[in-house]
């Protein structure tokens, strides 16, 4: 239990263990955040993932008895928030779940038609402007389709200026401390952009609609779903700021080149092409995809304006790390990137079909033809490469 403002509390879980979220990878852990709002009608937002329903229990025991909650918003339906509801209501049978039309569709997918349909779920749906009258507070609602399911809305709370955004501005990230003035900006900022470019990020126009409709609202203080809460000023204008920024597509005058090796040819190109850029002093980063995460990956692709993508082949396929990660990143469609693809082969060069094809499926554009060389590259060959630091250049506007 953390008192966060008077009459509101943390009532979270930690989840220290957590090392991937379908995909993702979490080194951090993450939290589940649940907020419970003591007030005439007692109301908790959002609950947490299924095998954190004791801790988050144990915390609301500490404030009131769980049988007097009167409301529980549900702002999305995906069951890392969503997942102890059903529990919850079996020792609070009045409640009301307050959800978004597309909140309930799902709720009711998910849980009555799945094991939960002996208790009695009363849904209050709710729409954008809407108020629920808890007392002191009156409680206003804000749809958000596709940021990032259909049903996923936020709860504001006028009176204490706090937006319940639920996974807009979170993090994977678990710690004690429950703000970002107490772990620091740029470790929350740094989760923020992994968390927005893995799971957010093929939603631009949406978030942007949000952030529009979030801008005429005073807010002191958000509150989401998942990591680290926003309370300075100073810090909520630079999530703000962040969040407009990528929502736009917007990125940084860099490079990053995303490769896997198979005998170290395509891993001297990918050296070759990094050597140049550095003599040419164009930010650059590697990434080997042997070694390092797509989570990573993508979120320095966020933040690149020019990505180069690169394989070895192998039975007339890039490698399997290279497709996994194609197969994410089409997901996901980083838009306003530039590029081009690289690579070594045996005895066909049609693999790189895949590699092409699919570097335009998630957005990519081309700025020049892909480089590929037979097994091991001569100097000459790798001296070739330079030809690219012109057109990344020009990408780059630099």
């Amino acid at each position: 239990m953390r008192k966060i403002r008077d009459d509101i509390y943390w009532t979270g879980y930690i989840d220290w263990d957590l090392r991937n979220f379908h995909g993702y990878s979490t080194p951090a852990g993450s939290t589940y955040n649940a907020y419970l709002i003591m007030d005439e009608k007692p109301t908790l937002i959002d609950t947490v993932k299924h095998y954190g329903y004791d801790e988050m229990l144990w915390r609301i025991k500490q404030i009131i008895d769980p049988a007097k909650i009167q409301y529980i918003i549900s702002n999305h339906t995906e069951m890392d928030h969503s997942g102890t509801i059903g529990a919850l209501l079996k020792i609070c049978p009045n409640a009301q779940i307050v959800c978004s039309p597309k909140g309930a569709e799902g709720l009711k997918r998910h849980f009555l038609n799945s094991g939960h349909s002996d208790i009695e779920w009363k849904f209050k749906v709710v729409n954008t402007g809407d108020e629920l009258d808890i007392g002191k507070r009156k409680l206003k609602f804000l749809l958000m389709p596709m940021v990032h399911w259909p049903d996923s809305m936020a709860t504001y709370s006028p009176s204490d200026q706090i937006l319940f955004p639920n996974d807009a501005f979170g993090q994977h990230y678990a710690s004690h401390q429950r703000y970002v003035d107490e772990v620091g900006i740029e470790v929350a900022l740094k989760e923020a952009a992994k968390y927005y470019a893995n799971i957010v990020m093929p939603y631009g126009a949406q978030v942007l609609k949000v952030l529009e409709a979030v801008s005429t609202l005073t807010i002191d203080m958000i509150c989401p779903s998942h990591g680290l809460i926003w309370r300075s000023a100073e810090d909520i204008a630079q999530i703000i700021v962040h969040y407009k920024k990528w929502a736009a597509y917007e990125s940084n005058k860099q490079v990053v080149i995303v490769y896997d090796t198979m005998w170290h040819s395509t891993e001297k190109m990918a050296m070759k092409l990094y050597q140049f850029l550095d003599q040419a002093q164009v930010p650059v980063k590697l990434v080997n995809l042997k070694i390092s995460d797509y989570s990573e990956a993508v979120t320095d692709i966020m933040n690149s304006k020019v990505v180069i993508l690169g394989s070895a082949i192998l039975n007339n396929h890039v490698l399997p790390s290279v497709g996994g990660f194609l197969t994410y990143l089409k997901g996901l469609k980083p838009k306003n990137r530039f590029g081009f693809t690289f690579g070594s082969y045996g005895w066909s060069k049609v693999g790189f079909k895949d590699l092409e094809s699919a570097m335009e499926e998630s957005g990519i554009e081309k700025i020049a033809e892909g480089q590929y060389m037979q097994f091991v590259p001569s100097a000459e060959e790798l001296a070739s490469l330079e030809q690219f630091i012109g057109p990344i250049k020009k990408a780059l506007a630099i």
